[in-house]
């Protein structure tokens, strides 16, 4: 396993992670045991970074996590895990009441890094307030590091410049070949300061994969089905990138999703892919996507490939709403 470190910390962490969305009603995974062996070989595999959320199955996830690395004999200071808070419990009141039970469904003391899920829109807590609450379970040892996901930069700044003595060390965005927003300014101003960049969605819901094709796409009962990348009008340009990285991928022996998280890997220093899994055999693949890297002709065709792409968001409404 390839090796770097979070944030501007000395802390060891695996070049790719391990998301654990998947631990939910949202995706399928929901038998205990089998969470366990795709959490058991991430572990053998050299994985030691592991992401959940609050919300992943309203606890789900982070009582699998919790509970798997109890059983499995994971020793907790050789992992980091991060978990999220959504932005409706960022009240004092809330705040302090989330963290506790996270704590008990992961079966820690602490958490390595607390990320806010995203920016309180709809309850206007105001930032300054929600940064020194989260800094005070700093300040008592319940959390490591703070961390903030889908934050726009303006807030980003308005969230550091509220903390007295902590920073954030740990980001969480959407970036895939297929959606490369966070190239603009995220990805920028993560490696400008040195902030670890957690990669959702690595793979594009599977987009990258080379399993769905114009003729195969998600099924209505699909969770992936109402993503914009998978809507047809967009998909046939991704389709043309997937069919590179088809033939870029034998060309390595490698798999497209591999092939797709190396080049986000070798795109900058700061970014580590959190892939699902639910699998233990869908682990081996994320595990062997590090360690190599394409080769800079490689990589600049992919980058061409994918620079060309346009998601378009506004398909099913446009659809649902005919004029």
């Amino acid at each position: 396993m390839e090796y770097t470190y979070l944030g501007k910390t000395k802390e060891k962490i695996s070049r790719i992670g391990l998301g654990g969305w998947q631990f939910s009603e949202a995706w399928g995974l929901t038998d205990y045991e089998k969470a366990k062996t795709v959490i058991g070989e991430a572990s053998r595999q050299g994985i030691n970074f592991f992401d959940t959320a609050m919300v992943y199955g309203n606890g789900r996830s982070e009582s699998f996590l919790g509970r798997a690395m109890k059983e499995l004999g994971i020793k907790r200071d050789e992992v980091i895990i991060t978990t999220k808070i959504p932005a409706e419990f960022l009240n004092p009141i809330d705040i302090h009441k989330a963290i506790e039970h996270s704590l008990k469904l992961l079966g820690t003391s602490y958490v390595d890094g607390l990320l806010v899920h995203w920016p309180p829109a709809w309850h206007n807590y105001p930032t300054r307030v929600y940064a020194r609450e989260l800094e005070k379970l700093v300040n008592a040892g319940l959390v490591r590091y703070l961390g903030l996901s889908n934050y726009p930069v303006e807030l980003v700044e308005s969230f550091r410049s509220s903390l007295a003595r902590s920073d954030i060390e740990i980001f969480q965005y959407r970036y895939n070949l297929a959606e490369r927003w966070a190239d603009v300014e995220i990805v920028p101003y993560a490696e400008k300061h040195s902030i670890t960049m957690q990669a959702w969605s690595p793979i594009a819901k599977g987009a990258l994969t080379g399993k769905y094709t114009p003729e195969n796409l998600p099924k209505f009962t699909d969770v992936r089905s109402r993503e914009a990348v998978f809507h047809p009008d967009n998909f046939k340009d991704v389709w043309g990138l997937v069919q590179l990285i088809n033939r870029i991928a034998a060309k390595y022996s490698k798999s497209p999703v591999q092939v797709a998280l190396n080049w986000l890997v070798s795109s900058s220093p700061v970014v580590v892919p959190i892939p699902g899994a639910k699998s233990p055999e869908q682990v081996q693949e994320l595990a062997g996507s590090v360690g190599w890297r394409l080769s800079h002709e490689d990589w600049q065709q992919i980058d061409e490939a994918s620079r060309k792409i346009q998601i378009s968001y506004s398909f099913y409404y446009l659809e649902s709403n005919p004029i």
